[in-house]
């Protein structure tokens, strides 16, 4: 056989945009999306101001509440404080697993998909949409942090519902994004802290014989 018998494989492109590989997810939830963006462009400029400055900063309020749930648990002794430094890492942990997910799926991004005008800078091709990163890292730390502290926890759990709502009212992700990253978050969150309060003692025992032991206790 002669490659004039082989058109199509000649024609085929060397490369494929990144896009064109792309998960089109407005078929789960697209019209909830673009009635939500659309509620955005009609609200008040200080409540859009105030939606956005929470979806970029809001997370910063995450690491607050763990040095707070730290600051308190090392006084409750060392098993205690152990828990409260786990917090972090659990919440990165999550990130990781939501990440990985994100790589998994390859969800186009709404704004992208369906052309509408959003408050956020519409992220560039792959970077993915499902599962929300930061709905993740905000459900995992509150999960975190109720194996802390059950008054934190409650705040951070509203903190994430926000954080979650935000990140659709800006543009750039679809509802079933940031829900799915609500649980992935929550879940692995759940997982981890339960590990880390089942071996606290024997944690922190271990802990106690290295650098971080001025951590886990109050002076």
């Amino acid at each position: 056989m002669t490659t004039a018998h082989l058109p199509a494989l000649v024609q085929l492109p060397s490369y494929v945009p990144a896009h064109a590989l792309a998960y089109d997810g407005s078929g789960v939830d697209g019209p909830a999306y673009v009635d939500v963006t659309g509620f955005a462009h009609r609200a008040p400029g200080w409540l859009d101001t105030l939606v956005s400055a929470w979806s970029a900063y809001g997370l910063a309020l995450f690491a607050v509440l763990m040095a707070v749930g730290w600051w308190r648990a090392r006084r409750a002794g060392a098993p205690a404080a152990v828990t409260a430094l786990a917090a972090a890492p659990i919440t990165l942990l999550a990130f990781g697993v939501d990440s990985l997910l994100k790589l998994a799926v390859r969800e186009d991004r709404p704004c992208r998909t369906l052309r509408t005008v959003t408050l956020e800078a519409c992220p560039a091709p792959g970077d993915w949409s499902f599962p929300s990163n930061h709905a993740a890292l905000a459900a995992a730390a509150a999960v975190a942090l109720l194996f802390v502290s059950r008054r934190l926890g409650a705040v951070a759990l509203v903190a994430a519902a926000l954080i979650a709502a935000s990140r659709v009212w800006v543009g750039v992700h679809y509802p079933h994004d940031v829900l799915a990253g609500c649980l992935v978050g929550a879940a692995v969150a759940a997982a981890a802290a339960r590990t880390v309060r089942r071996h606290q003692g024997a944690l922190a025992e271990r802990l106690k014989r290295g650098p971080l032991r001025p951590l886990l206790a109050a002076a």
